[in-house]
């Protein structure tokens, strides 16, 4: 079988087991969990040997026309380059995984069928964008993962969260996609064509136009599908879906796919300084402000859609310097870890029954319950904090080293000043990372108070797929030798000033994180019951009087009430407030477009209701006024009428009379 036939049975193999589970899950309830495990498992296989087949050689090309178009043509189109052949892989590694999670973490739930075909045609639409050649095709499984993402975001639709996380996901993201389309028109006029290759064809010969419109356009969707700064509000909002749901959107397919696009096409972005420099900013705000946020969140798994957003914010910057190696080297190590993080963080919701640190950080004992989920979780957020030798320290220190190349004039792939602004951001998030993921693993594993519930042992399926996990998160790294054969030559070897800079740094963040966390367990507070709920170091939803009453031993009309043991809450002082709502971005957005909107349409209604319909009324009240006036006059009496009649003879002989005697 030839390597273009293996490379279209990828993405299509999951769409065939979304149609076939939509279709057998009522009635033929026992092939659901086949269908949803064994296609994504054969598209990964046949993902691998198209990669091995490729090998970081030259690129895979096919097309075929669709239609005729009349201008410019649409054509089914692959180009499988070292960047695509590896992404592939990734997500046919993250989507079986999370589907064979999923048999156990959703085993009970009767909208099983419908979740498990969902994941698998979002699989379907991730991998026909990563192995696509031509921007519309690209667009089609772009925007099918965007409804996908909405319905399996609001797949708990009886709540209200479910409900609104999933329309927020949905109108943001197609926020960015109007002007992304948009750019996509611009991009296909000047080349003439939709197909990638003759785009960067173009870009080369300098045939772009309008490259900085062009690529402004462009980053407007790729903000929205990578949920990069200002379009980022939607990411977090999303944690209302299943745990695998998120695992699934946030760790190699939705949220990659934007990176993914500006990796494809980074030159059309290089032909416009100004473009580069809106990038980095885009990329610094981004990874700064949500490492604040995420030390700030007491929800488990907000605190990692913050942390996807921050490591997102890495590759964009990454981008931003004109390294898409390093970005796509940080994308693929992103993804393994974030997976597993996602995946192990289901598990210890599963066991603790809660998904608040706060209330995990007075359980004890908890790591003993969830073994699994401890030592590959560790392993993931060792990975996340770019502690050396796990993977996230080499991809990680491949973006820092990018940027200070470009920062110190040793290359001129991209501004100067983007590699400032990638290179001092990205300094300050490997302290934030390294801080916020030190808390989580101290609240969540090193509680005080209560034995932790014991539920049992936990469904094999949820336990095995993070171990299969670990591996990458623990050994990937070490690919930075031969990757650069994969994608374009670029040497990924760490740096040795970002090197020892980043991982000082890194340690820094986890020193002080865990003197922060020794503080505030020792300190205790002895307060009247009645009070705890109002106390400043009990805010809403941490610290509860009934919780802290039946887990505390109490002292006539004083309990013993220790501090939620939150490092974040000292290392972030008054600014703690404001990251734990994301910096009222929400807010900001509600006050600058929500509230117009809905007063534009009071202003509607009320033009509506009070002068388009007052014109109606008053267009039928005259023949109504007419008409009242004629049906008095039909009284039935026919001396009425005769006399009625005699009157207007007389009346018509007069004015005849009148006449004559006036001519």
């Amino acid at each position: 079988m030839t390597t273009t036939t293996l490379a279209v049975l990828v993405p299509l193999l999951p769409f065939l087991g979304a149609a076939a589970g939509l279709l057998l899950g009522r009635t033929s309830p026992g092939f659901v969990r086949p269908l949803a495990v064994l296609p994504p498992l054969a598209s990964l296989v046949l993902a691998v040997t198209v990669a091995v087949r490729q090998g970081g050689g030259q690129a895979i090309d096919a097309h075929t026309e669709l239609t005729p178009t009349g201008s410019v043509p649409i054509e089914l189109a692959l180009h499988i380059d070292g960047f695509a052949a590896l992404v592939a892989v990734l997500v046919g590694v993250v989507a079986t995984c999370v589907q064979i999670y999923s048999t156990g973490y959703l085993r009970d739930d009767p909208r099983y069928p419908s979740y498990a075909a969902l994941v698998s045609l979002f699989t379907s639409a991730m991998l026909l964008v990563v192995y696509s050649g031509d921007l519309m095709v690209l667009l089609v499984g772009w925007e099918i993962m965007g409804i996908c993402s909405y319905f399996l975001v609001g797949h708990y639709w009886e709540t209200p969260e479910a409900r609104a996380a999933s329309l927020k996901a949905f109108l943001v993201t197609k926020l960015g996609d109007v002007p992304f389309l948009i750019g996509l028109f611009a991009l296909a006029t000047d080349a003439g064509s939709f197909r990638i290759t003759s785009v960067l064809g173009t870009v080369a010969s300098g045939g772009l136009h309008h490259p900085t419109l062009v690529a402004l356009l462009l980053l407007a969707g790729v903000a929205g599908k990578s949920a990069l700064f200002p379009l980022h509000t939607w990411l977090p909002d999303a944690m209302a879906g299943p745990t695998p749901v998120s695992a699934l959107i946030h760790a190699a397919t939705m949220v990659a796919a934007g990176i993914y696009f500006v990796a494809r096409l980074l030159p059309v972005f290089q032909a416009s300084a100004a473009a580069m420099v809106v990038l980095a900013v885009m990329a610094g705000v981004t990874m700064a402000g949500s490492g604040l946020a995420a030390l700030a969140q007491d929800d488990i798994k907000r605190v990692l859609a913050y942390s996807t957003i921050g490591q997102l914010g890495y590759m964009a910057g990454a981008l931003a310097v004109g390294d898409r190696g390093a970005a796509v080297f940080h994308l693929l190590a992103h993804g393994a870890f974030k997976a597993l993080l996602f995946l192990a963080a289901g598990v210890v919701i599963h066991a603790s029954g809660t998904n608040s640190l706060a209330v995990m950080s007075r359980m004890k004992g908890l790591r003993n319950r969830v073994p699994d989920a401890y030592w590959t979780m560790t392993v993931a957020l060792l990975a996340l904090a770019a502690i050396p030798p796990f993977s996230g320290f080499f991809s990680k220190e491949a973006v820092l080293g990018a940027a200070e190349h470009v920062a110190t004039g040793h290359t001129e792939q991209a501004p100067g000043a983007a590699g400032w602004i990638v290179l001092i951001t990205g300094m300050v998030t490997a302290v934030l990372t390294a801080a916020y993921a030190t808390r989580l693993w101290l609240l969540a594993f090193h509680g005080q108070g209560t034995e932790a519930p014991d539920h049992g042992r936990q469904p094999v399926t949820m336990t095995a797929v993070l171990w299969v996990l670990a591996v990458p998160s623990l050994a990937f790294g070490l690919a930075y030798g031969p990757l650069p054969d994969w994608f374009d030559g670029r040497d990924l070897t760490p740096v040795l000033t970002t090197s020892v800079l980043g991982t000082g740094l890194a340690l820094v963040g986890v020193v002080i994180t865990y003197g922060a966390w020794r503080h505030t367990t020792a300190m205790a507070l002895r307060v009247p019951l009645g009070a705890v709920a109002a106390h400043p170091d009990a805010d809403a939803g941490l610290v509860e009087a009934e919780a802290i009453a039946s887990h505390e031993p109490a002292f006539g009309d004083v309990a013993y009430v220790p501090d939620p043991a939150d490092p974040g809450r000292l290392l972030l002082g008054p600014l703690h407030r404001h990251a734990a709502v994301g910096f009222h971005l929400d807010a900001v957005y509600h006050a600058l477009f929500v509230r117009p909107v809905q007063a534009g349409a009071q202003l509607v209604r009320f033009l509506d209701r009070e002068v388009v319909d007052t014109y109606v009324r008053g267009a039928g009240a005259l023949p109504r006024w007419l008409g009242a006036a004629v049906r008095r006059a039909q009284t039935g009496n026919v001396q009425t009428y005769v006399s009625a009649l005699l009157a207007g003879t007389v009346v018509l002989v007069v004015a005849a009379v009148l006449v004559a005697t006036g001519a």
